[in-house]
């Protein structure tokens, strides 16, 4: 089985479902509400685990039953969670999520336990990395511990994925570290100074980036699909046409599945498709981990676009 580290966030997500997002001052009602385990490192270790990958997660909760909760359903999946640790001091982290009829989405987050995490905390995962054929981190733990995961990658020759989300300033070293960068159009944008709003523009967004030191940026565009760079080639992959009916953890899917696509050995010409696939399906449920497709749903998937 492909091998995949994950360090990040753990939350809980309290999704309302509304016919319209409220411009600010507003009120709209008429929602219906989902409770559902979240964070963009466990949706992403989520991901990886259903799609085929063995699975370390590295991480905090807090001493409470939201952290308990997210504890037992990663394990219940097969993730292996004894690098989830406990806060007994700070709340497990909360996101509430507004999500409209078209699928689009507003996000709030109280990160709680995810902010607490430190180096010093995570320094005896180092293992965790050593065994992984590829790591996979987000920005919703401290960057401290972000750095020094990606340099521990490293030094034992793993891969390593960054998704710059929700995005910040990164120096030129953190992002030298990063084999793989996989930010989004409006993280593009603000990492390259060029809005990427299309595939062409996405192109010199690409590289602005790559010439900071990053080897591979692959940026995704929403129903535009993706866009694959690494300074010398440029490789456009069209999206998957489905009815969305919740972005709500898309882009998380399509980073856990890239990871697995890797760790096995794929190509991007085949990680990036599966890893497509996996967001495209997850956008036709409610909700974060619940929504993400197994891989035999993602094969399906694929299979039935296939020319007969």
């Amino acid at each position: 089985m492909p091998r995949v580290a994950v360090i990040g966030s753990a939350n809980m997500d309290f999704t309302m479902a509304v016919p319209r997002l409220p411009r600010p001052g507003e009120t709209v009602s008429g929602g219906t509400l989902l409770v559902n385990r979240g964070g963009k490192g466990a949706n992403q270790a989520v991901a990886a685990r259903r799609l085929g990958g063995e699975v370390r997660m590295i991480g905090a909760v807090g001493a409470d039953s939201s952290g308990a909760g997210i504890r037992e359903g990663l394990h219940a999946l097969g993730i292996d969670v004894d690098g989830l640790m406990t806060v007994p001091d700070a709340a497990t982290g909360t996101a509430l999520i507004l999500v409209d009829a078209e699928g689009q989405n507003q996000i709030g987050v109280a990160p709680g336990a995810n902010h607490r995490l430190t180096v010093d905390m995570v320094r005896p995962r180092e293992a965790s990395i050593a065994w992984a054929e590829v790591l996979l981190c987000q920005l919703e733990t401290p960057l401290p511990v972000v750095g020094w995961a990606l340099q521990t990658a490293r030094q034992h020759g793993v891969t390593a994925i960054l998704n710059p989300a929700p995005v910040q300033a990164l120096s030129d070293e953190v992002l030298a570290l990063a084999d793989y960068l996989t930010p989004n159009q409006i993280e593009a944008g603000l990492l390259s100074g060029i809005e990427a709003d299309d595939p062409d523009s996405a192109r010199y967004a690409a590289e602005r980036i790559l010439a900071r030191g990053t080897a591979h940026v692959i940026i995704t565009l929403g129903a535009q699909g993706a866009l694959a760079c690494d300074g010398t080639t440029a490789l456009h992959f069209p999206a998957f046409p489905v009815t969305a009916v919740d972005t709500t953890g898309a882009g998380d899917a399509f980073n856990g599945a890239l990871a697995v696509g890797l760790a096995a050995g794929g190509s991007l010409d085949q990680a990036v498709p599966l890893a497509a696939a996996a967001a495209a399906l997850t956008c036709t449920k409610r909700g974060a981990q619940d929504s993400i497709p197994d891989r035999a749903d993602v094969e399906r998937f694929l299979q039935s676009l296939r020319p007969t």
